[in-house]
């Protein structure tokens, strides 16, 4: 990628499930190397979007850009690392370590599925990356949900992919073990990763984003979360009693 390419451009999109309108009209851009911090009440749109934007729903009205070409017919899919919500709750039972689970991120650069040396120390430096080394030949069924969310970042950066696209991927995870996750995301960003994420703690998305879409079927605001504290757009998305908490930290 290259210096201000546009990642995602979703333009006047809607969308609906059946007769029920779930994103109406939104347009927005993530340029390359943005945090994106997507809120809303539950209900939304949110899961929808993102899910447009990756490609896995066609609009009903308008059009999404992934890397440029149609979101729809995208498939260069190793570039995007995809956490979906509940991923690490629903893959508990499976009986797969760590280092497979994070060697899955090579294999769309990999012919039969054989990895090669460089393959196997890129898988190292991915589990390295995100501190879940010491656990490689652990069973994913016995890790917490925190450290489950680590290995499946890590299979995304194993896959060297350019954008991270996460679901409300710390729901279920304790408080200081959250902390660091978004530490460990803003550190991502930080060395060039795109990031779009869904969260509900709307203080972590200000504190951590560069990047805020605040969003109720419609786009209330897309901006800089400076200007998101100072806009109308959490009472117009989520009603007039609502405000912005802030997250203080020694």
């Amino acid at each position: 990628m290259t210096a201000g390419e546009t990642v995602i451009e979703v333009s006047d999109v809607s969308f609906s499930y059946g007769s029920v309108p779930v994103v109406e009209g939104i347009s927005l851009a993530v340029e390359r190397g943005e945090f994106l911090g997507l809120v809303g009440p539950n209900g939304s749109g949110k899961s929808t979007l993102l899910r447009l934007m990756l490609g896995l729903l066609k609009p009903d009205e308008g059009g999404v850009r992934l890397f440029g070409e149609p979101a729809s017919r995208f498939d260069a899919g190793e570039r995007v690392g995809y956490v979906a919500q509940n991923v690490a709750g629903d893959s508990v039972e499976m009986p797969i370590t760590v280092r497979e689970v994070v060697s899955m991120g090579r294999y769309p650069h990999v012919r039969f599925g054989w990895l090669r040396a460089r393959d196997r120390r890129i898988v190292e430096e991915a589990m390295e990356t995100v501190g879940v080394a010491p656990l490689a030949d652990r069973r994913l069924a016995h890790l917490s949900g925190g450290q489950r969310q680590r290995v499946f970042i890590a299979r995304a950066l194993a896959g060297e992919a350019d954008l991270l696209a996460l679901d409300e991927p710390a729901v279920g995870v304790d408080a200081e073990s959250r902390e660091a996750f978004y530490d460990l995301l803003y550190d991502l960003n930080d060395d060039g990763i795109t990031i779009v994420l869904i969260e509900h703690d709307i203080g972590v998305v200000t504190e951590h984003a560069s990047r805020v879409a605040c969003l109720n079927r419609q786009l209330y605001f897309h901006g800089d979360p400076a200007g998101f504290a100072e806009s109308d757009a959490l009472a117009k998305a989520y009603g007039a009693n609502q405000r912005l908490l802030r997250h203080d930290h020694p």
